[in-house]
Order: structure tokens, then sequence, then C-alpha cells
């Protein structure tokens, strides 16, 4: 028990004491009557002025100190499953942006994601190969898919949306024909790509995907072939004439994109610890919402590799909030779409493919460049 001064009171303050210092010179008399000593009020204010501070101040920084763990908590957490859940749309991504570079286009990643899936986990569970060897076979199988249809599309004269659209079906089709239509579970020998690591808060998975995102930046920005992509996507003719050789830059893409899907897949089957043949449905949809949001031209000739990573980020969020809030698939599904289609007019408006009917939004929006 606290034995107070004489020059002070003790206050209780949350399991803590203080003393309240009070003049020394302070006389409390005794006042006759109903009327109250007005040295018994300076007291009483005395008293309160010093203690509220004691009171408040705890409280307030306790409270704040509550709520910036928690909402440091729910940053680090929300950071943690956005970074270990957007790897696999993020390679597709990256693909996807150097076929759309040159002015093509690849709706069977999603199917090709599902068949490379279905390899995986036949190699692990029924043969019993070790993960690198699966690993392998999955990614033979996405540069494989990728090179044929970039063949097709070039040797033939084949326009790629028709040749990936009959891709789509026959990847699918083999995916459930290597599984027998049935899920794969593979466990724990899988799973370590996805597991986030301790120090870091990031998956492997993750660590891969960012170097991916800069190898192909940088390919596409400072080496010979991709100068050569952005030229064949702009003209292709006059980029033959310049002396260089559109069919392989062009094949090269194709086999590109199949690759990136080909490990996408491991991605995929590492997070979901199993081997679904149904993987990746929908996939090209959101691939190239993100590199259409991320400012890769549908018409080619122009993309960035990190703005499509960004597109992805944005396609990713807009997914988790509205998983937060209870949206159903379905609407899901048309969000998803909507931001498709804005996407695609906002392209076309940008490159002045639009027609008349932009010209009253071209007036509020005025292009800094004029024609000459």
């Amino acid at each position: 028990m606290t034995v107070p001064s004489k020059n002070s009171y003790p206050v209780s303050d949350g399991g803590r004491s203080a003393d309240i210092p009070v003049r020394s010179n302070l006389r409390i008399e005794k006042s006759s009557g109903n009327s109250g000593g007005p040295e018994i009020w300076k007291l009483l204010r005395t008293g309160m002025s010093a203690l509220r501070p004691l009171r408040l101040t705890g409280y307030k920084n306790s409270a704040f100190e509550r709520c910036s763990a928690v909402n440091r908590e729910l940053s680090l957490s929300f950071f943690g499953a956005l970074a270990n859940r957007i790897p696999t749309l993020a390679v597709v991504a990256a693909g996807m942006t150097l076929v759309l570079v040159i002015g093509g286009i690849d709706l069977s990643v999603g199917s090709v994601l599902g068949l490379g899936g279905a390899l995986l986990g036949m190699a692990m569970v029924e043969w019993h190969w070790p993960l690198w060897a699966s690993a392998a076979v999955c990614l033979c199988a996405g540069l494989g898919a990728g090179a044929l249809n970039g063949c097709v599309c070039v040797l033939f004269g084949i326009p790629s949306f028709i040749v990936t659209l009959g891709a789509l079906e026959i990847a699918r089709g083999l995916a459930y024909l290597v599984t027998h239509s049935q899920t794969k579970y593979i466990g724990a020998a899988v799973v370590g790509l996805a597991e986030p690591i301790k120090p870091i808060g990031v998956s492997p998975s993750f660590l891969i995907t960012a170097a991916v995102i800069a190898a192909g930046q940088i390919v596409l920005t400072f080496t010979v072939f991709g100068r050569h992509l952005i030229a064949i996507g702009s003209n292709q003719e006059a980029a033959r004439l310049s002396g260089i050789n559109p069919v392989p830059a062009r094949i090269a893409a194709f086999a590109l994109l199949g690759l990136l899907t080909g490990l996408g897949a491991i991605f995929y089957t590492s997070r979901l610890g199993s081997s679904d043949p149904n993987a990746g449905i929908g996939l090209e949809l959101s691939a190239i919402a993100a590199v259409v949001i991320g400012g890769t031209s549908l018409m080619g000739g122009r993309g960035s590799v990190v703005k499509s990573f960004l597109g992805v980020l944005i396609i990713t969020t807009l997914e988790a909030g509205l998983a937060q809030v209870g949206a159903s698939e379905p609407a899901k599904r048309v969000i998803t779409g909507l931001v498709i289609v804005l996407a695609v007019i906002f392209d076309a408006w940008r490159d002045g493919l639009a027609g008349p009917k932009f010209a009253r939004l071209k007036r509020l929006f005025p292009s800094k460049l004029k024609p000459s």
C-alpha cells in the first residue's frame, strides 16, 4: 500500500498509481452553514485536471497500439495471400503478352494448363516419378502444345483465334482421358512450392514468378528477339522487307506461352496439392483481361510484361474483393466479362480504331500528339 506524502494524494490508474501534487500552502477550513468553501472547489478542480490525462492518455495509447497491430497483421496476411495466389495467372499473362504483341491470341492456355497438371499428377501418383521429372513432363507438354499452335497458325496462315479455339477442346479432352476424369491427390510431395517461406512470408512460386516477369521484360525491351516481336506486331510486311523473318519469331512466341503455361500448371497443382482435370477453366479470359488492362494492344505492336503483371494484380484484387463481399460465381463472371469489354473498348479508343462513335469521348480527352 502506497503511503501518500504530505504534499501529494494517491490516484489509481489501471493498476498504476500516481501522486497528484497539491500546493503545500493550501488550507482547508470548515465553512459554516451551507456555503461551500472556495478552497474545496480548487482542490477538486486540481485533482480532476491531474486525473484526466492519466486515464485518457493511457486508454488512447493502448487503443491506438492495438488498432495499429491489427491493421499491420491484416495488411501482411492479405499481401501474403495475394502473393501466393497470383503466380499461375502471372506467368501465363507474361507469355500472353508476347503473343498479343505479335498480333496473335491463344484461347487454349486454360486447357493446356489442365493437361499439364493432369500429366504431372499421373507421373507422380501412378508412375511414381520424382517431382523434378514430373515437372519436366508438364513443361514439355506445355511447350509442345504452344509450338504446335504456332506452327499451324504461321505455316498454314490460319487465324490464331480459330486454331487455339480448337486446341482448347483437344487439350481438355486429353486431360480427361489421361486422368479418367478423376482428381489425382498428390499431397505433401508437391505443396512445398506454394508454402510461404517464414522469414519473408511469400512462397517459392512467387519468387520464381518475379524472376520470370523480370526476364520477360528484359527480353521484350532490351533484346533483338523482343524488338523483332514488336516490329512484327506493328507491321509484319514492313518487318519482312527490312530483313526480319517473322516465321520463327511468331512460332517462338506461341512456344514460350505454352512453356509458361506448363509452369503455371506446376504452380496451380502445388497450391491445391492435387491434379484436377478441370483446372484452368476460364484462365484464358483472366489472362487476356490482365494483359489488356496492363496496356498491351490487341492489334499488336505494343506491350509490357511488367504492366501485364500490374493488370494481374488488379484482376486478382478484384476477385479477392468480390469473394470478401460474398459475391456468387456467376456475379464474378459477369464482372470479369465487363472488365474485359471495357478494357477492349478503351484499347480501341486509344488506338483510334473505334470510329466516329467515340468522337465526343475524344474531345473530352484530347491527345497531346496531333498528326502532322
